[in-house]
């Protein structure tokens, strides 16, 4: 699955730069929600026809928010490594840390205090994303079920949960988009709290 990820991201690349016409640049936006609405649906459809997921859910309970929880401490823990590696202001490496993957609503709530941290929180977290994509099938194989779901942190609910979904089963997707949930919302805390503090 990771090699049919990266031939078809490189095929796009090539698209793009060598043929792409300019009527399809002004419908990207519109068809990339096309395809992720019907990618999303399937999922759902998968996950609905399984009936005893949510009754095992269910018995979770709190035990749920664990995941997310998890990824946001490593996420800052992370952050705050980086900001003594790279000489970045402390918060600042926060508020790029807390963009958990989400890179257009990070990068805008930062660019405007710094355009640097803001340049530097959209690449970070567009690698996330792509490194998620591409690590998610040795994390499932190698690690465990709900690390995948760490790795793609605010994606884990659309645009990973279907990598989730084909590399571990239903029980943990149904997590994965929860957690995804979770990790959106806290973006949209999070990263105003620690760039209030650069």
């Amino acid at each position: 699955m990771t090699k049919k990820i990266l031939l078809v991201l490189v095929l796009g690349i090539l698209s793009g730069l060598l043929f792409m016409p300019q009527v399809f640049y002004d419908n990207s936006g519109l068809l990339m929600d096309i395809g992720l609405c019907l990618l999303l649906f399937f999922v759902g459809i998968d996950l609905g026809s399984n009936k005893s997921i949510f009754k095992n859910l269910k018995n979770l309970g709190f035990k749920i928010l664990i995941v997310p929880i998890a990824t946001i401490v490593g996420s800052l823990i992370g952050g705050l490594v980086c900001s003594f590696i790279f000489k970045i202001n402390i918060f600042g490496s926060l508020a790029i840390a807390s963009g958990l993957s989400w890179y257009t609503l990070s990068a805008i709530i930062i660019t405007p205090i710094s355009s640097e941290l803001g340049t530097i929180a959209f690449l970070s977290n567009v690698f996330r994303e792509v490194m998620a994509f591409v690590a998610i099938p040795f994390i499932a194989k190698k690690i465990g079920y709900l690390e995948t779901i760490a790795a793609g942190a605010a994606i884990s609910m659309d645009t990973g949960l279907p990598m989730v979904t084909r590399n571990t089963n239903q029980e943990v997707a149904v997590i994965s988009f929860i957690s995804g949930v979770i990790l959106s919302l806290a973006v949209t805390v999070l990263v105003p709290i620690f760039v209030g503090f650069i």
